[in-house]
């Protein structure tokens, strides 16, 4: 069987090899972290080293982080924990934010996703991407934070796709992910900035200070202390897979290809990209049999390849939003892959202008 060629980072990375190993060896400290004796005591040591190293990864005090089970779990907790007289959340915000706040009111944005923000209110609790995880936009959190804090509102920020990417935005409560990194899944963190009128929506033992119930995901959490240092160690990735994104986006743009939100600031491991005339579900299927992994948007619901909320509340068009696919890029991305991804692209075009 070929190699086959992985495209689609923003819906999970490869486990890092720093990882597998912190994982190895936190499993051998198998102990209870709340337990007292011995083992309990090595085991909370491993914990609280790991926060240490997360928050100094991130750019946050190791106190303010509250452990979860990864980025739904916290967006859900900073949504749910904090009270608040009105919810907002924008348009194009991850299907775990509208779900955990299915009662708010939604906040439209331009073509480009960026928000037209309404008259904020003491007490209002809006929610905001730090960057798109279909298009990659990025929005401008420090301005908006500015704006609702002079409002006397807290704003929750889902940063999953830009931890370890960009700083930490100046949000109230911050949503990081584990596997988006290149560790495993099923662990994640809320950084709580402000604990007023914050508490546990998953009660139970007291762990976390009491802001989220539940033994600690040990082995999780050491092979996210281990990811998110990895990607703090090569600075120069970013501008590596950015090089290449570029170059992709050149390349396809001149055959015809729509390159979403191409005017606004994106990640640059990011693209989704818009083949006139060939629906995403044919593409997917073409790529998948060339032997590249990419999606058709969120892999919450790319499965369904199913129209995307995000695109519509951009303003594309439905029958053009259904022929958008998104490319995420990683650390270990190179050129030969985004050109043997072009040849297949290339491939499906010049089918359409034939037929």
């Amino acid at each position: 069987m070929k190699t086959r060629l992985y495209l689609d980072w923003n819906a999970t990375a490869p486990m890092d090899p720093a990882a597998l190993d912190a994982m190895a060896e936190a499993a051998r400290a198998w102990a209870n972290p709340s337990s007292v004796h011995a083992e309990g005591r090595r085991a909370k040591a491993l914990l609280e080293d790991s926060r240490d190293r997360i928050a100094a990864a991130l750019g946050a005090f190791p106190q303010q982080l509250v452990f979860t089970s990864g980025g739904t779990e916290a967006l859900a907790l900073a949504l749910n924990g904090a009270v608040a007289k009105r919810r907002l959340v924008l348009a194009t915000e991850h299907a775990a934010v509208l779900a955990a706040a299915p009662d708010a009111e939604i906040v439209a944005v331009d073509a480009t996703g960026v928000p037209c923000l309404p008259a904020l209110f003491p007490g209002d609790l809006l929610a905001v991407s730090h960057a798109n995880n279909e298009t990659g936009v990025i929005q401008p959190v420090a301005e908006i934070v500015e704006a609702a804090h002079a409002a006397g509102a807290r704003v929750v920020c889902d940063a999953v796709q830009t931890a370890g990417k960009l700083p930490l935005p100046p949000a109230d409560f911050v949503a990081v992910s584990a596997h988006k990194l290149g560790g495993p899944p099923g662990v994640g963190a809320l950084v709580v900035r402000c604990a007023d009128d914050f508490a546990a929506i998953q009660k139970g033992g007291g762990q976390e200070r009491g802001l989220r119930g539940g033994t600690e995901n040990l082995v999780g959490i050491a092979g996210f202390a281990a990811a998110i240092e990895a990607r703090r160690a090569d600075t120069a990735w970013l501008d590596r897979a950015g090089t290449l994104r570029d170059r992709m986006e050149a390349r396809l743009a001149a055959l015809g290809a729509e390159i979403v939100a191409a005017s606004a600031p994106r990640l640059p491991t990011t693209s989704m990209i818009r083949m006139p005339g060939i629906p995403a579900a044919t593409q997917l299927i073409r790529f998948d049999m060339a032997g590249i992994a990419v999606s058709s948007g969120s892999a919450c619901s790319s499965g369904k390849v199913g129209a995307s909320h995000v695109l519509a509340a951009m303003g594309m068009p439905p029958a053009s939003a259904a022929e958008a696919i998104r490319v995420s890029l990683g650390w270990s991305t190179t050129e030969a892959e985004i050109d043997a991804f072009c040849a297949v692209w290339e491939t499906l075009a010049a089918a359409r202008q034939a037929a």
